[in-house]
């Protein structure tokens, strides 16, 4: 554990440095956590007990998955695909570009415990940079592009206004540049996809772009962090 534990420090801290000398905002490394305002506007908590889905994308889903997963209140995180058919609905032929799709996460949660508008925070801070235009980090196309799709018109207020509300503080170098979308569908990525972060830590790019968002999520929301992430059930994905 604590050989991991030096490993995961020594990698963010080489992915800060390499980070400032690309000129990127580093969101999700540790030792630059970007602090955002909380949302001015939010979803009210629901009495009713029912579980509440939005879709976000941030690039490659594997850390974005793993971020949501370890976010407290969230009851699922599940690598997928939308903005595009379900013809189009596989890695071989998203990864190419093209499809209208983005590599997402479709995150489910329980509103008593968690709030929409809190979860782009986290969103916002530390599961990717917005600031990057069809791409985050060293992948580049379309399909790694930043979104919300929103499933409903309560969310989409709510993301419109967080997004302003960003851009009126300057909390970022550049514009924000996420797009806000409704939710067409949503098309749960192959088994090998899900939970890839957590299987696979010692692999160079779960290193160095996905391991120090979690730092980065632990350090600055300490009290909705888990260290127990929620996993996705492999066999609700066998078909895939």
């Amino acid at each position: 554990m604590r050989a991991n534990r030096l490993r995961q420090a020594a990698v963010s801290t080489l992915f800060a440095g390499l980070c400032a000398l690309a000129g990127c905002s580093q969101a999700g490394a540790e030792g630059a956590i970007v602090a955002l305002p909380d949302p001015a506007v939010d979803l009210p908590p629901s009495a009713s007990g029912a579980l509440q889905s939005a879709v976000f994308a941030g690039g490659c889903f594997w850390g974005v998955q793993a971020v949501f997963q370890h976010v407290e209140g969230v009851t699922e995180a599940v690598s997928g695909y939308a903005g595009g058919s379900a013809r189009d609905a596989h890695y071989d032929t998203v990864s190419h570009g093209g499809t209208g799709h983005a590599e997402s996460v479709k995150v489910t949660w329980d509103p008593k415990k968690m709030s929409y508008g809190r979860l782009l925070k986290v969103f916002f801070s530390v599961a990717h940079d917005p600031t990057q235009l069809n791409r985050q980090g060293p992948d580049h196309g379309t399909q790694y592009r930043s979104a919300i799709f929103y499933a409903s018109p309560e969310q989409q207020k709510v993301a419109a206004a967080y997004v302003a509300q960003l851009e009126a503080a300057h909390v970022f170098p550049r514009p924000v540049v996420t797009k806000i979308d409704p939710l067409e569908a949503f098309f749960p990525a192959e088994a090998y996809h899900q939970d890839y972060a957590r299987l696979h830590p010692d692999q160079p790019y779960i290193m160095f772009n996905d391991l120090p968002k979690l730092t980065a999520l632990k350090v600055a929301f300490p009290a909705i962090f888990r260290s127990d992430e929620r996993t996705v059930p492999h066999t609700q994905l066998a078909d895939r």
